[in-house]
C-alpha cells in the first residue's frame, strides 16, 4: 500500500498557482478529502499531516524546500517511520502530457524534473510511485524553466483540476495496495458523450 504520499511544487504565494505546483493541488485535494490537515513539520522539513487507515499510518506531504531539493524533505521523513520507496507516491508536473492527462507508473528516470532528480538521490532509488499531471510543453526547451513557474490559462487550469479530481478518485485503491486497479483507475477515461441524433422532424424543417 502507498504509505506516504507527496506532492511536488514550490513554498510561498508566488508559486502556489504556477504549473509546477500541481502536485501540491493534488495533495490539498487528497487532505480534503481525507479530512487531514497539513501543518509545519520542520523534522520533515515540509507541510505533512497523518491519518490511520486499516490501521495503518499515511502520511500525506508537500515538501517546502523548493522544487530542486525535494528529496532532502522525503528522505527524511521516509527514512524515518521506514517507508519503503515501493510504498511512496510522489506527484507532479508532467511536461510530456497535455493538461487533463495524468499517468500513473513506478520507476523510470526522472527525465530531467528537478524535483524527481534530488528523491532519487536521496532515496537513493528510482522505485517508488509517480502520478504524473499533464501541463503540457511550451514548445522550445529554452523556454521551459519560464513555462513550468507560469500560472496556466484558466481553459488549461480547468483540465488539469479535472485530471487531479479524476486521479482522485484512485487513492483508494492505492491505499489498499491494489495499484494495478489505480492504474486502470487513473488510465481509463469515459469518451465524451455522443450528441443524440436530432429529430427526424427537426431536421426536415425548412430555415427561413
Amino acid at each position: 500500500m502507498i504509505k506516504l504520499f507527496v506532492g511536488l511544487g514550490n513554498p510561498g504565494p508566488d508559486y502556489e498557482a504556477t504549473r509546477h505546483n500541481a502536485g501540491f493541488w493534488w495533495i490539498d485535494a487528497l487532505a480534503r478529502e481525507l479530512k487531514v490537515q497539513l501543518v509545519p513539520e520542520r523534522s520533515y522539513w515540509g507541510l505533512a499531516g497523518r491519518t490511520t487507515i486499516a490501521g495503518q499510518s499515511v502520511w500525506l506531504l508537500e515538501p517546502q524546500t523548493f522544487m530542486n531539493l525535494s528529496g532532502k524533505s522525503v528522505a527524511a521523513l521516509a527514512k524515518f517511520f521506514k517507508i519503503q520507496p515501493s510504498e511512496i507516491l510522489v506527484v507532479h508536473d508532467e511536461l510530456d502530457l497535455p493538461p487533463g492527462q495524468v499517468k500513473l507508473k513506478r520507476g523510470g528516470s526522472h527525465a530531467g524534473h528537478n524535483g524527481l532528480r534530488d528523491i532519487h538521490a536521496q532515496l537513493g532509488s528510482p522505485d517508488y510511485w509517480r502520478l504524473r499531471i499533464g501541463i503540457g510543453h511550451p514548445g522550445e526547451k529554452s523556454e521551459v524553466p519560464h513555462w513550468v513557474l507560469k500560472k496556466p490559462a484558466p481553459d488549461q487550469r480547468t483540465l488539469i483540476e479535472e485530471s487531479i479530481a479524476h486521479s482522485l478518485k484512485a487513492h483508494t485503491a492505492m491505499l489498499a495496495g491494489d495499484m494495478d486497479k489505480a492504474t486502470l483507475l487513473v488510465h481509463t477515461t469515459k469518451p465524451p458523450r455522443p450528441k443524440p441524433p436530432r429529430p427526424p422532424e427537426l431536421a426536415a424543417t425548412p430555415k427561413p
